[in-house]
């Protein structure tokens, strides 16, 4: 079978694969929701409990997966087939002047995943945004949104690198507890 043959359908991917050195895993689902609070933040919440970080973070953190579909209300994204880590240090220009992309850590999610994702570390040109929404509009919700797709990397570094991640996290948790 195609990867391609589940666009539209499921979510995941056909194994699991990797987000930096930490394992990603990539269950197939027909469920964005459910797939993105189990396998996404649940698991990164679950590394950084077994990693020391227990406390707020893992109490609010415990409340903000209660509340995650709250963030889709009337909102239902279709799969789309997602570099998973997409941030400028992963982009670049081969010898001809053409854009490419590396370092992967494909699966199919909703598309605002990677876009926030862009926004994350500094972002792209502001030609990318206005190409990428002519092309693919945002939701009006976006803007909430993107702070809980952008929490799984944060939590991703806090689980690579440590506690200097921990403030962001706990302040993004906070930030989307407030919003609900």
């Amino acid at each position: 079978m195609s990867p391609w043959d589940d666009i539209g359908r499921a979510v995941g991917w056909r194994r699991a694969n990797t987000i930096g050195a930490t394992p990603q895993i990539n269950c197939r689902s027909g469920d964005w929701v459910g797939f993105w609070r189990e396998h996404r933040l649940g698991y990164q919440l679950r590394l950084a409990e077994a990693n020391g970080h227990r406390g707020s973070l893992q109490e609010n953190g415990a409340r903000l997966l209660s509340k995650i579909p709250t963030f889709f209300s009337g909102y239902r994204p279709l799969p789309a087939l997602l570099h998973g880590d997409l941030w400028s240090g992963n982009v670049g220009f081969d010898d001809a002047g053409k854009p490419v992309v590396f370092d992967p850590a494909v699966y199919y999610g909703d598309h605002e995943a990677d876009v926030a994702m862009t926004e994350l570390f500094g972002g792209f040109s502001g030609d990318f945004y206005a190409a990428y929404r002519e092309v693919f509009p945002l939701d009006a919700s976006y803007a909430v949104r993107k702070h809980l797709y952008n929490l799984y990397h944060v939590l991703n570094h806090l689980n690579l690198f440590g506690g200097g991640y921990l403030g962001q996290a706990e302040r993004l948790i906070s930030e989307l507890l407030a919003s609900t």
